[in-house]
């Protein structure tokens, strides 16, 4: 595989990134899409109230004109290509709704999953026509199992609505998720690559430098957030690499960020119905450590590391698959 390529792919949407964030940014505050503050949340966070949000349009944007440019046209083109704009286009209207009509909660959660089980389906029968594999590899070792396609498709898409979700849980702080994406992604891409997967390799290229770019202006202080727009899109790419490439069971080490996100939300959630008490100050757990007293880059950067951590841990076990 041309190595020169995925560099290619990553370079181009980076600069596309830098180059369309000052165009859309004041764009996003003159039409006073700005983000909306918790109460609840830090209160160093308050005077991030009015940042221009629905930043992920850069990010959208940047990676497809990249990925249609450095990509054979094939099955899996359209598995990645249909699972990020489709989750991307779920977390627009999440956001829109959110700004335009100030309904805090955007899509009602049903809204949202149908969109998400809408995409996911297509992705699912992308798949079946391609003739996809329905064995699932268990990480570190040669093992694999079967249970054939009644069990391993609503496998898949629970699989992309748990990532996506995961995914979006962790964008909270400034360059937070733009970082451990990049190098969940960075680690999807060598992955794919010794899967001799274009596609995905071109895919996982393209995002990391979507984001990168995006992050010039989102790390701390930042001056435009993703919102759903980034954050789900970035999920659904993450996680049709992870379905093409034949990795599913590796993205909970490789994305152990975003697994100790969800996780923090579910056992808040459940511990409060259940016992009426909180386990975190606050979920998602990043919150949790800044209302420990941590600052918001020192927040940033252990989870950078964690992140990066585990990337190298999943791709030392891929190679027992």
């Amino acid at each position: 595989m041309d190595f020169g390529l995925i560099l290619l792919a990553i370079g181009v949407s980076f600069i596309l990134a830098v180059i369309s964030a000052p165009l859309l940014i004041p764009l996003l505050r003159r039409l006073k899409f700005g983000q909306q503050i918790r109460g609840d949340g830090p209160q160093s966070h308050l005077k991030k109230a009015g940042t221009p949000t629905m930043g992920g349009i850069i990010i959208i944007l940047a990676f497809t004109l990249s990925f249609l440019k450095f990509s054979v046209i094939n099955t899996d083109f359209y598995v990645m290509l249909v699972a990020t704009l489709g989750f991307g286009l779920v977390g627009f209207l999440d956001d829109y709704i959110k700004i335009v009509f100030k309904r805090s909660l955007g899509l009602t959660p049903q809204q949202k999953l149908i969109g998400q089980l809408l995409f996911s389906g297509i992705v699912c029968a992308l798949l079946i026509w391609e003739g996809h594999s329905t064995a699932i590899g268990i990480p570190g070792t040669s093992f694999s199992f079967d249970f054939g396609p009644w069990f391993y498709y609503p496998f898949i898409v629970v699989m992309l609505l748990a990532i996506s979700n995961a995914v979006n849980f962790t964008d909270g702080l400034d360059g937070l998720l733009s970082g451990v994406s990049a190098i969940a992604l960075g680690a999807y891409a060598v992955i794919a690559m010794q899967a001799t997967s274009l596609p995905a390799a071109v895919c996982a290229a393209a995002m990391i430098g979507a984001v990168l770019g995006f992050l010039v202006f989102n790390a701390h202080p930042a001056k435009v957030f993703m919102g759903d727009t980034g954050s789900l899109g970035i999920g659904g790419a993450i996680g049709a690499i992870a379905i093409v490439t034949k990795s599913e069971l590796l993205f909970l080490i490789i994305g152990g960020i975003f697994v100790i996100e969800m996780l923090s939300v579910v056992i808040q959630v459940v511990s409060f119905k259940t016992r009426g008490k909180r386990v975190f100050k606050m979920a998602p757990i990043h919150h949790h450590f800044e209302l420990s007293g941590w600052s918001e880059w020192r927040v940033v950067v252990t989870f950078w590391t964690v992140g990066l951590l585990l990337a190298g841990i999943g791709l030392y076990l891929n190679k027992g698959l």
